[in-house]
């Protein structure tokens, strides 16, 4: 054998020995993972069996909207609406990346074509409209797509009459989208109205995280908002709100138990008993789901540009 062979098989070697660490490493990821709260090292299986709760510490971990619809919803009994609709590029944004190619980048990431999924669903036998956000998903940034479906989930809960539940985890109105995703707010807030008119129960769940214009419009304008434990809710960052009072702000600043302290949300739930805590209150409220659709509501259709 030459120099140049011996050269070659030991880079062969080499890259074989690194790939076998790589697959070693990222088998370890998927049996193990961190708390981020107390860093417990938690077998992977156990944790989704939890519902991706830490057993030690109760910290909350991030789901996805898919995660979200399974757990809430009965088996089976999801039916999902405007699944066709997604984003275009209106703006024709370009950073570092044109906002298509994001698009795609966020799509093959989560597997979804946008940052909701909304449709209709019993929940412990009681027939809801349910729509989920999820981070994975750019952020779960509310632009134009996601303010349509989340309007046509709520317009749907008016027509049939169905207590509506959205479940929020977002960054905020997505910027790629400029003027159009801020008119998002005003479109579904009007939306709701109509809701609110037709004297139908709309639940609001707030997830980890919940900001921007997500939180200054559709989230909290429920008639029940619920919050998961440690969930961060807020419009502005806390750094962001830091540097414009020049003050500290409190450890437990924009989590759920401050806001909950403070009277702007009504409560805090465990991720294990929200679908029994939602059915109840689904329950509680039946009879103003149920009532005949008052005749000046039904003579105002909502209109929505």
């Amino acid at each position: 054998m030459d120099l140049k062979d011996w050269f070659a098989n030991r880079k062969k070697n080499n890259e074989t020995a690194q790939a076998k660490q790589i697959l070693s490493t990222e088998e370890y990821c998927a049996l193990w993972i961190s708390c981020f709260q107390c860093r417990e090292l938690l077998y992977t299986r156990d944790l989704r069996q939890n519902l991706q709760v830490c057993p030690k510490c109760h910290y909350h971990f991030r789901i996805g909207a898919l995660d979200r619809i399974e757990h809430l919803s009965d088996a089976n009994s999801f039916c999902e609406t405007e699944a066709n609709l997604i984003s275009s590029d209106p703006l024709k944004f370009f950073d570092t990346l044109s906002y298509e190619d994001r698009l795609k980048e966020a799509n093959q990431k989560s597997g979804l074509k946008e940052a909701i999924i909304t449709g209709t669903c019993t929940i412990q036998g009681h027939p809801a409209c349910l729509a989920a956000m999820d981070f994975g998903y750019f952020g779960g940034s509310m632009g134009s797509v996601v303010g349509e479906k989340i309007t046509r989930i709520i317009e749907l809960a008016c027509d049939q009459r169905l207590p509506l539940i959205i479940i929020s985890s977002s960054g905020g109105a997505r910027m790629q989208e400029g003027i159009l995703s801020l008119m998002q707010l005003a479109k579904t807030s009007a939306a709701l109205k109509k809701l609110h008119d037709c004297a139908i129960l709309y639940i609001s769940v707030l997830t980890e995280p919940t900001f921007g214009g997500v939180t200054a419009s559709f989230a909290m304008l429920g008639d029940i908002i619920i919050a998961e434990p440690g969930a961060r809710i807020g419009f502005a960052g806390r750094r962001v709100i830091e540097q414009t009072i020049r003050q500290k702000l409190p450890a437990d600043f924009q989590t759920a138990e401050y806001l909950l302290k403070h009277g702007q949300i009504d409560m805090v739930i465990e991720r294990a008993k929200l679908p029994q805590t939602i059915a109840n209150l689904i329950d509680l409220h039946s009879l103003d789901c149920n009532q005949p659709k008052p005749e000046a509501i039904a003579k105002t259709p909502l209109k929505i540009h």
